[in-house]
């Protein structure tokens, strides 16, 4: 299997995704100024995040704002890594336009893992190591298929788990996110709908006009099967799914 995990370094698109995470690094940097301010009760972090995480370890997300940020570390860390693999072994048939539009949001995604993982430093969870075996990556229906859950289960995540937070700088902040993780959602939805309705379907978006809201009861289930460490919510803010 081709390394995955080395991104090209010549192209535009990379480019200017390097020029993209200077400057989110530097709003990582206030970030984590903030996080210096909030209480040691908040930092209880199992692992460190001073090192990788093994396939079976349990990885227990702390409470309070910190544990929301590393919740959205998870995803963010799942969904870039969906990304890399999708980039790495583009399915048959593909078309230049869905090359470029998938290479573009694996690029924004790894922009998105970087930016918690700089946040949150010390405080942040191991990198995980992910399971995707059962996605063929050389049919563009599987890809679509597990892009399609990912996007719509993160915005869902971020929108359910967005009124936990305490920080209204960090509220803001993943109100910028998923700004981009509900055009990501469209995007994959109108590749495997094309012209219908179901960029904004009815299954995301309620009768008000608004993208659906998960908690994270119903969103770890989800995304577990692809993780290969248990991930521990016990200690989120909750309500029942």
């Amino acid at each position: 299997m081709k390394n995955v995990n080395k991104l090209p370094e010549t192209t535009p698109i990379l480019a200017d995704s390097r020029r993209s995470f200077l400057r989110v690094a530097s709003v990582a940097a206030v970030t984590g100024g903030l996080l210096t301010a909030c209480s040691t009760a908040d930092m209880q972090v199992q692992p460190s995040g001073a090192r990788a995480a093994a396939p079976g370890d349990v990885v227990t997300l702390p409470g309070g704002d910190i544990g929301i940020l590393n919740y959205a570390y998870v995803l963010e860390q799942l969904e870039a890594r969906f990304y890399e693999m999708v980039v790495a072994n583009f399915y048959e048939g593909i078309t230049q336009m869905e090359r470029q539009l998938l290479t573009d949001l694996r690029n924004h995604e790894v922009i998105h893992r970087e930016f918690f993982k700089a946040a949150l430093g010390g405080a942040a969870v191991p990198q995980l190591t992910f399971d995707f075996s059962g996605i063929n990556f050389r049919q563009r229906t599987d890809v679509l298929t597990a892009a399609k859950v990912f996007e719509d289960t993160g915005v869902g995540a971020y929108n359910g788990a967005g009124k936990y937070l305490q920080s209204a700088d960090f509220l803001t902040l993943a109100g910028k996110i998923v700004s981009v993780e509900a055009r990501h959602s469209s995007i994959i939805r109108e590749m495997q709908y094309m012209n219908q309705t179901a960029f904004a379907g009815e299954d995301i978006v309620d009768p008000n006009g608004l993208h659906l809201a998960f908690e994270p009861s119903a969103v770890l289930p989800k995304v577990q099967p692809f993780i290969r460490e248990t991930i521990d919510a016990r200690n989120l803010l909750t309500r029942a799914a």
